[in-house]
């Protein structure tokens, strides 16, 4: 997919449709109902603290995953974070679905069942591929459009059903992804449930550089406890997934926003330019401006 030089990344709830801060969302569609009318290329965009999962029934779908070029061919299923960037060229009449959930949804209730899951699916951006006709494959899309069904069902606004369908599909493409591997059963379920929070909390809140005091404090931990949590759960300290949030942000803002890198250091957060140019360099080897031309051409 071409890249297209936009001055902002444009950020929506549902693709055309402005966010809505603190929005708590779920909703599924029909691939066909939205790609139609914008002759099947949904063009680079991403959900700000929303989670997405793209199911390709049947056809093909080129993908644009922040950095780098997927082909989805159906059945496969595309994994989307919050704030990735992504965009889709779709095949004519390509069948599939697109589940879109708030970070919200995900987290209430009883998450002990599904927090291992959740973080082993939304980890990282990704395609899923599976076997045309396997029993993966069925069962994948009889959940989606049994969730489908019940969300379209007039008068089921305060009905569970949908949520616990949806929660379903996070499990069974938790599974795919872990390839057959058992998930991790010796975490506590309440361990799981607060390093997630964090990942939320750094979510909303990384571009106005909170301190690890910050996290904590809206956590109920100490410092020294939101460490051992984090190492726990991903081998690294708080700070460290922090910084590699922003960094992450500032990559895609260089590849997608023609703006000086120094306008950018403004709207990452930075009051001091050179320090985000020290910063990026430490995290990446190389100066905002050098990895700019580095990556012009990956999309």
């Amino acid at each position: 997919m071409a890249k297209k030089t936009k001055l902002a990344i444009p950020s929506f709830a549902l693709y055309g449709e402005p966010p809505v801060p603190g929005q708590e969302l779920l909703h599924i569609e029909e691939v066909q109902s939205r790609s139609r009318l914008h002759h099947w290329e949904i063009e680079p965009h991403r959900h700000q603290g929303l989670y997405q999962i793209l199911w390709v029934h049947r056809g093909e779908a080129q993908v644009a995953l922040d950095e780098w070029n997927e082909f989805a061919a159906g059945p496969a299923a595309v994994v989307l974070p919050p704030g990735v960037v992504h965009g889709f060229r779709f095949a004519p009449d390509t069948d599939g679905l697109v589940l879109t959930l708030s970070p919200r949804f995900l987290v209430e209730g009883d998450f002990q069942g599904v927090g291992e899951a959740f973080r082993s699916l939304f980890g990282a951006p990704g395609v899923l591929r599976f076997e045309a006709g396997s029993t993966p494959a069925v069962r994948m899309d009889a959940l989606l459009r049994e969730l489908a069904a019940e969300f379209a069902t007039p008068g089921n606004g305060g009905s569970p059903v949908a949520g616990w369908l949806a929660r379903s599909v996070v499990w069974r493409l938790a599974q795919a992804r872990a390839q057959g591997q058992l998930l991790g059963r010796g975490r506590a379920g309440r361990h799981q449930a607060l390093f997630t929070r964090f990942l939320l909390l750094v979510e909303e809140h990384f571009l106005a550089h909170w301190s690890l005091a910050q996290y904590a404090s809206r956590l109920g931990l100490s410092t020294a406890r939101l460490n051992r949590l984090a190492r726990a759960e991903s081998g690294r300290p708080a700070l460290e997934l922090v910084h590699e949030r922003l960094t992450r942000e500032a990559c895609r803002r260089l590849i997608y926003i023609a703006a000086p890198a120094a306008s950018l250091a403004g709207e990452l957060g930075f009051d001091d330019p050179a320090y985000f140019s020290r910063f990026f360099k430490r995290r990446t080897g190389m100066s905002p401006h050098r990895w700019r031309e580095a990556n012009a051409s990956r999309n």
